[in-house]
């Protein structure tokens, strides 16, 4: 089965999660060496990476990446909101914005599940 099949099984907001997870882990991957290469960013990539691809070929282990990486990210965004506090705007938006779509993906997928 081709790729663009596969994707036509999906709904939209089951390829936006697809793709906010494969996005953020590059995006994570990415800012490595900017930051300079803390281990929590590198693994919190590569688990988002496994998840998209998880939910792409719609293993039945993809639910708990996504459960697991709902209590990871929360915590990684809210620990790093509260160090910054205000005093990066710029930061500060990016992590309430990272935790709000984490939080209503991750819902939405924790609760459409197949049973």
């Amino acid at each position: 089965m081709s790729i663009i099949n596969k994707l036509k099984t999906f709904n939209r907001f089951q390829l936006a999660s697809l793709a906010f997870y494969a996005v953020t882990g590059i995006l994570l991957l990415a800012f490595l060496p900017f930051s300079g290469f803390p281990p929590h960013l590198a693994l919190l990539g590569i688990v988002s990476l496994i998840t998209a691809y998880s939910l792409f070929s719609k293993r039945a282990w993809a639910l708990w990446l996504v459960a697991i990486l709902f209590v990871v990210i929360s915590v990684f965004a809210l620990y790093t909101l509260y160090s910054v506090g205000l005093s990066n705007i710029l930061i500060a938006l990016t992590m309430i914005v990272y935790t709000a779509l984490t939080w209503l993906i991750s819902i939405y997928l924790l609760l459409k599940r197949n049973p």
